[in-house]
């Protein structure tokens, strides 16, 4: 994605990135539900189509948001994992599903959804803080796993 016109408003130019719900939602799923295949973004209970999905990915990525690791060359092997950048995006999706949870009949909400409810409306830093530490040592045992890399 091309950020053509230049903003001089550091909220135009986060919609820009970040306006439309897939990247949102795709980058929730990356950190919250620490998903990295392609197939378990599709398989997502809002199901985005093939084409929209491979797109935002692409998107993301070169907005420097997700990194691709492809150590094999393969789709199979292929992950998609958060920068810091994109990390920092969190607070963002915290705060949208702060604004709206409580419209949400909770008889919808599987048992995940209902604890992640719990943990956020609880105690929204500690949640955070826990979310990015999870989120940081699944990447770090995925990188030693595929890549066979030990980061300091």
């Amino acid at each position: 994605m091309s950020l053509t016109n230049p903003h001089t408003c550091a909220i135009a130019y986060s919609v820009s990135m970040l306006g439309d719900k897939w990247s949102l939602l795709i980058l929730r799923d990356i950190i919250i539900h620490k998903k990295s295949r392609f197939k378990e973004l599709k398989d997502s209970k809002e199901k985005i189509a093939t084409n929209i999905l491979a797109n935002r990915l692409k998107s993301l990525s070169e907005l420097g948001l997700i990194e691709k690791l492809d150590p094999t060359g393969t789709k199979k092997s292929t992950r998609y994992l958060a920068t810091s950048r994109g990390i920092s995006v969190l607070p963002i999706i915290m705060e949208l599903y702060l604004f709206s949870i409580n419209s949400i009949d909770e008889t919808t909400l599987d048992s995940s959804q209902i604890n992640i409810k719990r943990e956020i409306t609880t105690n929204r830093k500690l949640f955070e803080k826990n979310r990015i530490a999870e989120y940081l040592n699944f990447v770090q045992e995925l990188r030693d796993t595929i890549l066979g890399v030990k980061e300091q």
